[in-house]
């Protein structure tokens, strides 16, 4: 496959994952700002701009995070490299170069949901209704994937579409965990207090994992089952470990199609067996939940860089028009 329609379809995929998973971040913030026993004014969007990496670039912009702007830059402000609207773009875009490779169903999905994202601004949102925009995004990522696993080969290119999903995954997922971590209860509120438990059930809503989480668990929500869900479980189809199962799934079948030993894969596989043989009891005593998905997010990072030198289109090729290699960190 010629490295240019790999780039394409895999960055394309990234971005229809990235801009659900920031809709479910957003939704995270927005819960939370519901509950009676909040964070300070702005907290929940502060740890969701921290959580996502663009703190930096919104302090840039704003001089103090307020819930309207925080809403503009992550959902639709244009100078936002990873705001839903740009990644919306960037995905249609990359899909648009690789027509002739795609599904038509694949193209009118991707196409589809630019076009309904393409005049929206924060005022058509709130006459929609957050939750609504925030469930939108959601079920046209569904679509997405719905088809690239019912219309797509079983070849390089659906390997390729499915890493760069996986990989952008397990990152957002490492990262709404975290927002905990950078969530301030309010001064006097115990750890384990009933705003605790609304912040962790926020969260688990946000995943679509409230239900397994009952399932699974069958006992009150507790911060270290939650972690447990979604770092460690391979049931859970937005764990940790569930991504990775698929990232070595998927360049397992691209480094026996190349025959030989990829680097990428190697890295994987690191992270990979430390998630599948490791425990919750280890990362929460030993290692520390917060320095534990820190870790994840830089190799993840690293891990997608390597697939970029092993396949795609490395920096200086790409040129002044392809900034798709940014990540969110």
């Amino acid at each position: 496959m010629l490295s240019r329609t790999a780039d394409d379809v895999y960055w394309a995929s990234r971005y229809v994952e990235r801009a659900e998973n920031l809709a479910r971040l957003m939704e995270v913030a927005v819960r939370m700002s519901l509950m009676p026993m909040k964070a300070e004014d702005g907290g929940e969007w502060l740890s969701v701009l921290i959580a996502s990496g663009t703190e930096p670039l919104y302090l840039e912009k704003y001089n103090s995070v307020t819930e309207a702007d925080a809403i503009h830059f992550i959902a639709f402000d244009g100078d936002n490299p990873s705001s839903i609207y740009n990644c919306l773009k960037n995905a249609r875009e990359s899909m648009r170069a690789q027509r002739h490779t795609i599904t038509r169903e694949l193209w009118e999905a991707v196409n589809d949901t630019w076009h309904g994202i393409r005049d929206m601004d924060v005022e058509a949102m709130e006459r929609r209704g957050r939750s609504e925009f925030f469930d939108w995004v959601k079920q046209r990522s569904h679509l997405v994937r719905g088809a690239i696993a019912g219309t797509m080969i079983r070849d390089d290119l659906y390997n390729f579409l499915r890493i760069g999903t996986f990989v952008e995954r397990a990152d957002s997922t490492a990262r709404i965990l975290d927002v905990k971590y950078h969530l301030i209860l309010p001064e006097g509120v115990p750890l384990g207090g009933a705003a605790d438990y609304y912040q962790w059930t926020a969260l688990l809503q946000s995943v679509s994992a409230h239900v397994n989480y009952r399932r699974l668990f069958g006992e009150a929500v507790r911060s270290i089952r939650v972690a447990e869900l979604l770092i460690l479980r391979d049931e859970m189809p937005r764990s940790i470990r569930s991504c990775y199962d698929e990232i070595m799934r998927n360049l397992e079948d691209l480094s026996g199609d190349y025959g030989r030993s990829l680097p990428s894969l190697r890295m994987a596989g690191r992270v990979h067996a430390e998630i599948k043989y490791g425990t919750i009891d280890e990362i929460f005593n030993l290692i520390g939940l917060h320095e534990f998905l820190t870790s994840i997010v830089d190799r993840n990072i690293e891990i997608g860089a390597q697939i970029q030198r092993d396949f795609l289109l490395v920096p200086e090729e790409q040129g002044e028009t392809q900034s798709q290699s940014q990540s969110m960190a």
